[in-house]
């Protein structure tokens, strides 16, 4: 099994590193050829979506992938339940579209939300057999579809935005996404839908508490974009959904690909509690041992970063980036609690934490918008986000046994060794700033990137010799690293010979 998860994380880290680079690259044009009044107005949009989907969230992708073995009908009832759905929020949203730009007043939103709830039905018409590789821990075809709809997204946005200057870029760049992710998910598994609605309530059974669950967390984690947005301005909104988006994305991108390999591997070996805890505890370890430096490092070089990304107009946005990057890092601790408990079925006590969680959450949220605005809410989230830790760590004791105690103590070098990175690093932005063109400030940048995390990982494996070299995330993370290598050395000569 851990040569099946290694080489599916190379895969969806493959696929991971190319929609970084497009984000990056699409982010940096975006930002610099629109305002941030653009991005509000479609972040207002795309939060009202969001809202819509979660509140019908069905989740039946995870259900076939626990599911011991899915027929053709589970597919099409899948496919059925996801057209039906998608179909009936598009409606939904097309006719609210008038009423909602009334309550923002705000004209151009009409158009917008029409377009956009086009793109919402689409969406019901994936493809639900793409799982049948998902179940074996096959992620060549995750590959071709997040490349193929990213790049489709940036092509399509950068060239809107190049030709107008219009928000329509960012619109126009998600409808060009979504329509490259319907037509490339049926490439990769063949399969023809028929309607069916035989193994609903098969299907139902399983995903029930997992839609309740989405409910509840859209809800929470939308809530900050609909206070500043009704509350504060939608230029407040738009620099909030960047900074956002860009504290989130490093963190989320360099782990997504471990967690979501991490669901069917644990899947397999559920029978037996003992390997089941191990597994766990030494995926948790890898992945916060890579988390840590990432997040905190992006949290370090902030204000340099968003500078040179940005641009000056965005520099209230150094301070949510500054928070929300290492509060993401921190909160890998017990990240891998939902695999875990979506391998094991526990759906209904993830429903449970998610309750407990939205009534922590949204008072410590609105008290903090109260007492200070925007930054109260990023400060908020932070206190939030640290408690969220220790809920999670609850849930994984509950599931599978290990204390709080045990999770921390799993990556105590981890966050020893982020702290001393995190410091050098702030200690260098504030003392030795650079200035010049943006060739010289993005070396700078780079050089103290790696700087940082050669300190961190120099430190780490210092750490873990001095421990006497017990079984961890280090040794996982030599054994990931020799097979990327491997994989690499096999498609040189390749590449070489193609030449």
């Amino acid at each position: 099994m851990k040569e099946k998860l290694a080489r599916g994380v190379l895969w969806l880290s493959g696929a991971k590193v190319v929609v970084n680079v497009l984000g990056l690259v699409s982010t940096l044009v975006l930002a610099r050829l629109l305002t941030p009044e653009d991005f509000g107005l479609v972040a207002i949009a795309m939060t009202l979506i969001a809202l819509l989907q979660s509140v019908t969230e069905m989740s039946l992708s995870a259900a076939l992938i626990h599911h011991q073995a899915p027929t053709d009908d589970h597919f099409n009832s899948a496919w059925t339940m996801n057209a039906l759905r998608a179909l009936l929020l598009a409606s939904v949203l097309g006719i609210a579209s008038p009423f909602v730009a009334d309550f923002y007043k705000d004209p151009r939103l009409l158009p917008v939300l029409l377009l956009l709830s086009g793109s919402m039905a689409l969406a019901g018409l994936n493809n639900p057999k793409q799982v049948v590789l998902t179940r074996r821990l096959e992620f060549w075809q995750e590959f071709a579809v997040l490349v193929t709809q990213k790049l489709a997204g940036f092509l399509v946005g950068v060239g809107m935005a190049l030709a107008f200057r219009s928000y329509w870029a960012l619109v126009a760049g998600t409808l060009a996404t979504q329509i490259a992710g319907l037509i490339v998910s049926y490439c990769v598994v063949p399969f023809r839908p028929r309607p069916s609605l035989s193994k609903v309530r098969e299907l139902w059974s399983f995903s029930a508490w997992v839609t309740l669950s989405y409910i509840l967390n859209t809800i929470n984690w939308k809530l900050d974009h609909l206070l500043i947005g009704t509350f504060i301005s939608p230029k407040a909104l738009g620099i909030y959904t960047v900074g956002d988006n860009l504290a989130g994305l490093p963190t989320r991108e360099t782990i997504g690909p471990l967690e979501q390999a991490l669901f069917p591997g644990l899947r397999q070996v559920t029978d037996d509690p003992e390997r089941l805890r191990r597994t766990y505890a030494r995926a948790q370890a890898l992945i916060t041992m890579i988390a840590l430096p990432v997040g905190f490092g992006v949290g370090a070089l902030a204000r340099p970063l968003v500078e040179l990304v940005l641009g000056p107009k965005w520099l209230e946005a150094v301070l949510i980036v500054q928070v929300l990057s290492c509060v993401f890092a921190v909160q890998t601790i017990s990240s891998a609690v939902h695999p875990l408990a979506m391998a094991k079925g526990k759906t209904r006590m993830m429903f449970g934490r998610d309750v407990f969680g939205f009534c922590l959450r949204v008072p410590i949220i609105l008290v903090g918008m109260w007492w200070a605005g925007m930054v109260g809410i990023v400060f908020g989230r932070m206190v939030s986000g640290t408690l969220g830790v220790f809920i999670n760590a609850t849930l994984v004791r509950r599931l599978i046994g290990l204390t709080i105690r045990q999770q921390l103590f799993n990556s105590w070098r981890s966050l020893l060794s982020v702290a001393v990175m995190w410091s050098a690093l702030t200690a260098t932005v504030h003392h030795w700033p650079v200035y010049g063109g943006a060739l010289e400030r993005a070396g700078w940048l780079a050089g103290l990137g790696l700087a940082g995390g050669a300190t961190y990982l120099a430190l780490h494996f210092a750490l873990w010799v001095l421990a006497g070299k017990p079984a961890g995330a280090e040794q996982d993370f030599i054994e990931l690293a020799g097979k990327a290598a491997g994989k690499l050395g096999k498609l040189i000569p390749i590449g070489r010979e193609a030449t």
